[in-house]
């Protein structure tokens, strides 16, 4: 017999436009054309603990409860992110400060509340946290207003909670490109941390590939020149590039028909 759930809440209520279940997550690891590294890492540390919890059942054997991937803007960490929640089955919930500030005095630490029983109403969940520095940085920061010392606090709280109850398929994944700036509490509970860097020659050939797959492109069109061509380019910046060059041709059909129209007058 199934366990009944309660009602959400006002402040889960608030939260639940933000829960994506695993089977509406667009974003697969083959849309991610290279990181095989660090794809089979997260495999290991988040597919196998939500899937099976059987297996880790305690000991020096223990599921993840916290990953931080660290690297410059525009290297795809969101995307693996998305992606694992989606190869794991587990819901996934993207917060940011304004997911649980609030104006009203008190309720920042009630939203926090809020969102670790959602997740776990909607479990296996990914509760994932982009620019997590700027929600969980230093508490010593100079001006730090009190209630953003309030919301960490809680935030920790709850995630040590997790850590005390083995049943409790939640995990906290987030991204930074400021890794130094995370308060030393919070680096302390990602027990791994991951890299996300530049993409090599090799993994930009990759992703070219994969951002071109679908694409009508030149037969003669050299993947390894133009790859060691875009030294120092992220995944974004070689997807903006692509798309830079989708447009062109519509822009030079554009001036065509441009010229055609004036020419009939």
């Amino acid at each position: 017999m199934e366990q009944e759930v309660a009602p959400d809440n006002e402040f889960e209520k608030r939260i639940r436009p933000e829960v994506i279940p695993a089977e509406e997550i667009n974003v697969t690891f083959e849309d991610i054309g290279a990181l095989d590294d660090i794809k089979e890492s997260l495999q290991e540390l988040v597919m196998l603990p939500l899937r099976r919890p059987d297996l880790f059942t305690g000991g020096l054997l223990k599921p993840c409860r916290g990953i931080l991937l660290f690297g410059p803007p525009g290297t795809g960490k969101t995307m693996l992110a998305k992606a694992i929640a989606r190869e794991a089955g587990a819901s996934f919930i993207n917060v940011s400060m304004s997911t649980i500030t609030s104006k009203w005095f008190g309720e920042d630490e009630k939203n926090v509340r809020a969102l670790f029983t959602l997740a776990s109403k909607v479990s296996p969940t990914i509760i994932f946290v982009d620019e997590v520095d700027s929600m969980l940085g230093q508490r010593t920061r100079v001006g730090e207003h009190e209630a953003m010392r309030k919301i960490k606090n809680e935030f920790m709280s709850h995630w040590d909670g997790l850590m005390t109850k083995p049943g409790e398929r939640i995990l906290v994944l987030a991204a930074t490109n400021r890794p130094f700036d995370l308060d030393e509490a919070i680096i302390r509970r990602f027990e791994r941390r991951i890299m996300v860097g530049l993409p090599g020659v090799e993994n930009r050939e990759k992703i070219l590939k994969t951002l071109l797959a679908k694409e009508k492109v030149d037969e003669n069109l050299d993947y390894k020149e133009l790859s060691m061509m875009t030294e120092g380019y992220t995944g974004s910046d070689l997807k903006n590039l692509c798309t830079t060059a989708a447009y062109r041709p519509v822009r030079e059909l554009i001036q065509q028909e441009r010229i055609k129209d004036t020419a009939k007058w």
